[in-house]
């Protein structure tokens, strides 16, 4: 009986956030694997950035696509979403990291 409870404890009500399994932050460098559904096609499409926030089960990743910034407001369990690779820490202060939209050039880059 006891391994039942544990089962349905553990599969259900103990739900861990995948944002703390993958140990997500703000100012991480990653790529976002996501599916895109075009007519009869499917296709895995890359979104490289950085994140800027993180809440609740949300999570805003920023790129630069030519001189324009791009945000793209990602939720950790969309059935879309394939793979989430962290290409490089980033060591930052704050947990929404909105000045960064300000910058440009060299100091928008994250130690």
């Amino acid at each position: 009986m006891n391994n039942i409870i544990n089962y349905v404890y553990n599969k259900y009500i103990n739900k861990k956030n995948k944002l703390d399994i993958l140990k997500l932050n703000s100012g991480d460098n990653i790529t976002v694997h996501y599916e895109i559904i075009e007519g009869e096609k499917n296709r895995i499409q890359l979104f490289k950035g950085i994140i800027i926030k993180i809440k609740g089960y949300t999570f805003t990743v920023r790129k630069i696509s030519g001189e324009i910034g791009v945000e793209k407001i990602f939720n950790i369990h969309q059935t879309s979403i394939k793979k989430i690779d962290i290409n490089k820490k980033g060591k930052v202060r704050r947990s929404k990291i909105y000045y960064f939209r300000k910058l440009k050039g060299k100091k928008a880059k994250i130690k």
